[in-house]
């Protein structure tokens, strides 16, 4: 795994596509270049969507992504 801080967490459990890139995307335009969110998701589609998401989107990256029991963790980078 890639060595990285977490600037911000977002909660987006509970809710279901397209919620969490939405609000993802929200979240990522506040933050700084360079800084890390935190994504925490309950909807199983969430591992596919974001990580498209962000292939096809300039200015982010995912830097990592957790399969947990319940919930899914992505982490996104703010990039140039």
């Amino acid at each position: 795994m890639t060595e990285f801080k977490i600037t911000e967490t977002l909660d987006v459990k509970g809710q279901n596509c397209p919620m969490p890139v939405v609000k993802t995307k929200q979240n990522i335009d506040d933050l700084a270049e360079g800084d890390v969110l935190q994504v925490l998701a309950t909807d199983p589609g969430s591992m596919s969507d974001i990580a498209g998401w962000a292939d096809t989107t300039a200015g982010v990256e995912l830097v990592d992504q957790d399969e947990g029991d319940d919930v899914f963790t992505h982490y996104v980078r703010k990039a140039e």
